[in-house]
């Protein structure tokens, strides 16, 4: 998402009607850019980027810094470093879209989505619950290229297959819809996955799927059961995605809620081995 250069807007009504060119004078152009300004502010990043190019005036007000503030997170001085300290608002939401910065000693990763500037999550492996991790005929931690920490989990032989991750939703955004991700690389194929995503203490959604890439909209029988596989997402950083389950955060300070992510595969007692996991990824849920 980048600043529009643009001047003009043009308008068409139904039916292939009168077409209106706004690029000259517009009525905006009597209010002053403070105003303009706050009046942005009550917008998003994305309506920012599109009002810049309704005029001049738009254009340079969509720079200040009143409506950028209003983006970024509370506490963001703390996730940038010193170099950015005296750049404009602007400049520092999007550094905090484009460059993940890492927390609580290389456990999560945050940074904020583009076009609405609310808070992205990802909660590294060594962060996870995973069953059996102290055993190195089990897991075995690795380094792996593209991956945002130092260490990821690998798969050895195990036969029991857990991880849960957990997370304060006071650490998102508030009157938000998420969906979170199991980041990974590599899959157990012909497996079915239970996936399970709610608030820890309270009934939790499940699903079924399967790290298998090529398993998209097929059933696999076991006995008398049955289970429709969703195809797992490759990823621009080179590992792959699939979603876990969804939630609402209504971001209640004094009523914060702990959710639970996690997926587990006890039923098929076969051995397992050669998965790879980066983590869980938390995010607004794109429409």
């Amino acid at each position: 998402m980048m600043m529009a250069e643009t001047h003009s807007v043009e308008s068409k009504g139904e039916g292939g009607g009168e077409i209106i060119n706004v690029s000259g004078w517009l009525p905006f152009d009597t209010l002053t850019e403070d105003c303009i300004s706050n009046i942005v502010s009550f917008t998003s990043p994305r309506d920012a980027c599109v009002l810049a190019a309704v005029s001049k005036t738009f254009q340079s007000s969509v720079k200040s810094d009143i409506i950028w503030e209003k983006f970024l997170p509370p506490g963001y001085p703390s996730m940038i470093p010193p170099s950015l300290a005296s750049s404009s608002k602007m400049e520092i939401f999007f550094y905090l879209c484009n460059d993940p910065v890492i927390i609580e000693d290389g456990k999560k990763c945050v940074w904020l989505e583009e076009t609405s500037g609310k808070r992205c999550i990802m909660l590294s492996a060594e962060s996870l619950y995973i069953k059996w991790i102290n055993d190195t005929h089990c897991w075995d931690w690795i380094t792996s290229p593209g991956s945002r920490f130092e260490r990821v989990a690998k798969v050895n032989d195990v036969c029991w297959f857990e991880i849960r991750g957990t997370i304060n939703t006071n650490e998102l955004s508030p009157r938000t819809r998420y969906s979170s991700y199991i980041v990974f690389k590599e899959g157990f194929t012909d497996l079915p996955i239970e996936a399970r995503v709610g608030v820890v203490g309270k009934q939790v959604s499940k699903k079924f799927f399967c790290f298998d890439v090529s398993a998209d909209g097929q059933f696999l029988k076991r006995g008398r059961r049955k289970w429709y596989f969703e195809k797992p997402k490759e990823r621009e950083d080179g590992w792959r995605e699939i979603e876990l389950g969804r939630f609402f955060n209504k971001g209640r300070l004094m009523n914060s809620n702990e959710i639970e992510m996690g997926v587990i595969a006890t039923e098929l007692r076969h051995w397992k081995s050669g998965f790879i996991i980066q983590g869980i990824e938390i995010r607004p849920e794109t429409i």
